[in-house]
């Protein structure tokens, strides 16, 4: 073991008199500890928000979607056949977008009305996780209900699906009857209305409140017809394999379709959301930073007295012929020890707090703003690397100017004195 290194671990071991120095010592320790501690937590938690977001997100935003420059697509099956051949798709789902008024009797909302394909396998994957009571596939069908007015007769009509926010709005429940009104504008722009009566035939809960209270899908035939889209579509969803693939995919669909086709992805739809999170993160992390920071350079205050009680010992070794280099790495390593104990400690504390809060999710959160009912933790190993790297280099600079200090001392000033 170098001397330099004894001679640091021996001033870390204050004798009484200088019990004052060994706790400020102490004090700089576990002030680092927790600044490292703070800050590997608010990553594990932010993380876990982002990736909930990003889930939330996926779990209702389409991954890819193909539209047409010139509206409506009219041989969508042509550009699934030729979608579904670029490598990475895991299929597709054409679909249209149409806007209408909701009623029931008892209520009334604007609702967003989505086309699909009922009996595609992607469909039935992604809303099946979804619904609560009733199924995707009485969209196909049509349900029979009670006749209006006094004649006691039945009718035929196609069935609906709604989010239990919507249906708790209207006021119904599976297999009661509703009544959509929806603007249809004609090819030459007159402007007209299209009325219809449905029934629910499956209820869903989705995770956003905007789906669970506005949304609702129709098989994409029935909205084919009463939207008056004929045999076209609005556009196409890919789905993919892997996620990570997003922009190579949809580098390959444009390559592939060329115009007057244009494909847009979940990240340019997100833009903006995962932007501003990631921001967020940023300037939490820099402000935890910071508290490592002041932390850290209460070494320097810990060290210049150190240094300070220390001087007879510090002109007795340049006397012997240490060199002043030498005598600047006794106190460097010193604060690096205090620095690298308070690291592991404040990594081992943000380990624990991680755990606990995963495992008992003792802080709770308001489940109708987030969507959760306590925070989530995303620990990433990656993290407790680049903040224990940030913690060890803010105290090795904070040692520099105390070692710079001790190496100018004279040994003969000192003696003299």
């Amino acid at each position: 073991m170098r001397y330099e290194l004894k001679i640091a671990l021996r001033y870390l071991r204050a004798r009484r008199k200088e019990g004052f120095i060994s706790v400020t010592t102490v004090f700089t320790a576990v002030g680092v500890m927790i600044g490292v501690a703070a800050l590997t937590i608010t990553l594990a938690v932010m993380g876990g928000f982002q990736q909930s977001l990003k889930d939330r997100l996926l779990s209702m935003s389409p991954q890819v979607q193909i539209y047409s420059a010139e509206g409506p697509i009219g041989n969508y099956a042509e550009i699934e056949a030729r979608a579904g051949a670029i490598a990475g798709v895991d299929g597709t789902d054409p679909f249209i977008i149409g806007q209408g008024m909701l009623s029931s009797g008892r209520g009334i909302s604007g609702v967003v009305v989505r086309g699909v394909e009922p009996d595609n396998q992607l469909i039935a994957s992604k809303w099946g996780r979804y619904l609560v009571s009733g199924s995707l596939g009485r969209l196909m069908t049509n349900q029979t209900i009670a006749a209006p007015g006094a004649s006691g007769g039945q009718s035929s009509v196609g069935a609906v699906a709604i989010g239990t926010g919507l249906a708790e709005k209207l006021k119904v429940k599976l297999g009661d009857p509703v009544r959509m009104v929806a603007p249809l504008i004609s090819p030459s722009g007159n402007l007209s209305t299209r009325t219809g009566d449905f029934v629910v035939g499956a209820l869903f809960e989705a995770d956003f409140e905007s789906a669970d209270t506005k949304l609702v899908l129709m098989d994409l035939r029935h909205a084919q017809d009463f939207f008056g889209r004929g045999d076209k579509v609005d556009g196409i969803e890919v789905h993919l394999r892997n996620l990570n693939e997003t922009m190579a995919v949809s580098a390959a669909l444009r390559k592939a379709l060329g115009r007057p086709y244009y494909v847009r992805n979940w990240i340019e739809f997100n833009q903006s959301a995962s932007a501003g999170f990631e921001m967020l993160k940023r300037v939490y992390s820099l402000v935890l930073v910071m508290l490592i920071g002041v932390a850290a350079f209460n070494l320097v205050a810990t060290l210049i007295m150190v240094v300070m009680e220390k001087r007879k010992d510090i002109a007795v070794l340049i006397a012997m012929g240490a060199q002043r280099r030498e005598v600047r790495l006794i106190f460097v390593l010193k604060g690096m020890i205090v620095g690298a104990a308070g690291t592991l400690a404040g990594l081992a504390v943000g380990a624990a707090g991680c755990f606990l809060l995963a495992r008992y999710q003792f802080i709770h959160i308001s489940k109708e703003i987030y969507g959760m009912s306590s925070p989530p933790v995303a620990a990433r190993p990656a993290d407790f690397v680049w903040v224990a790297l940030a913690s060890l280099a803010l105290c090795l600079v904070a040692t520099l100017y105390p070692a710079r200090q001790a190496a100018r001392e004279m040994p003969i000033e000192v003696f003299r004195s």
